[in-house]
Formats: C-alpha cells, structure tokens, sequence
C-alpha cells in the first residue's frame, strides 16, 4: 500500500500540477491500493479551511487512524532525530509511523525530512 504525504495531495488533487500528475499516473500505473493518514487528512483540511475551499475532494482518500502504536512509535522517532539536530519534526514522525507500522510505502516529495526515519520504505 502507498500513503500518499501532504506535499503530494497537495500536487495531485488542488495544484493539477505536471509532478501531481506524475505521481498519480505512478501510483495508478503500481496496480497498489493508496491511502493517507489522519494527520495528513488534518494538514490538508486544515489548509483548505483556512482558505475557505471545498474540502470534498480530500475526503474520498481512504484513511489510516493515528493508533496507540503509531503514537509509540512516533514519539521514539522523534526524540532520535532531536538527539541528532535541532530539528522539529513532529508531525512528519506522526505519519512515518503510520507508515511504518501499516508497512506503507511513503509518496512524497520531502525526502530531506523523511529520510532521517529508521525503517521508512519510499515509493
């Protein structure tokens, strides 16, 4: 299964942009089952509300829930990549758990973030 990140959702279903095309002919082409997580869901609706968009579209993407383990997971991922930088990365150590633990291969376009996580299969 591939879960698709914010950055991509973004590209494929409001910017209709050349790499948002792309990368849904990608995950078509893959004959693979796709999907988000919850946090991703937040971020995107969170965007479209504070522009006062549609939000129908991004609700029709099956969702993961953020579970008892993704939250153990993602609180150790986190407190590993603070232990090596200053950086804040709480969200994105949210859906790599997610990802991680539904043995989901990550499509997005942030690999300078997601690469600091142990064990993240990309597609």
């Amino acid at each position: 299964m591939i879960l698709i990140d914010t950055d991509m959702l973004i590209e494929i279903l409001d910017k209709h942009s050349d790499l948002g095309d792309k990368a849904s002919k990608k995950v078509m082409a893959s004959g693979e089952r796709f999907c988000t997580s919850a946090v991703n869901l937040h971020e995107i609706l969170y965007g479209y509300i504070k522009r006062a968009e549609l939000v129908d579209k991004s609700l029709l993407i099956p969702v993961l829930e953020y579970t008892k383990t993704d939250a153990i997971l993602s609180s150790r991922l986190e407190a590993e990549i603070e232990e090596k930088s200053d950086a804040k990365l709480r969200l994105d150590s949210m859906i790599a758990a997610v990802a991680i633990n539904n043995h989901c291969k990550l499509l997005t376009n942030n690999h300078k973030d997601f690469n600091q996580f142990k064990g993240l299969e990309f597609f």
